[in-house]
């Protein structure tokens, strides 16, 4: 069984993604088996608040070197946009970085 917090793993803290917060719209690393769903109601658990819609994007491997021309990769992991209602409060977590 998975909770909330094995879902949502960390926000995402970019210049990008923090001027969509005005937006109400904030961005995570999520599990990378989580579908919308399980999301949304993992944020709307943690947050207290009211999600509207989610978006996931599977980002992949990228290749990259290790030291003396070892090959090696970046991991995979997924990211989720979520926007929250109208009507919803903010995420605290966020108001001071913007």
């Amino acid at each position: 069984m998975t909770t909330a917090y094995d879902v949502v793993i960390r926000p995402i803290i970019t210049e990008r993604s923090m001027a969509a917060t005005a937006d109400k719209k904030y961005v995570f690393e999520v599990a990378r088996g989580a579908n919308k769903q399980e999301i949304a109601s993992a944020v709307e658990e943690i947050f207290g608040v009211k999600v509207a819609s989610v978006n996931t994007v599977s980002m992949h491997a990228k290749p990259k070197r290790m030291g003396a021309g070892r090959p090696g990769s970046t991991r995979q992991w997924k990211k989720a946009y979520v926007q929250l209602t109208q009507d919803s409060k903010t995420i605290e977590f966020f108001e001071g970085m913007v």
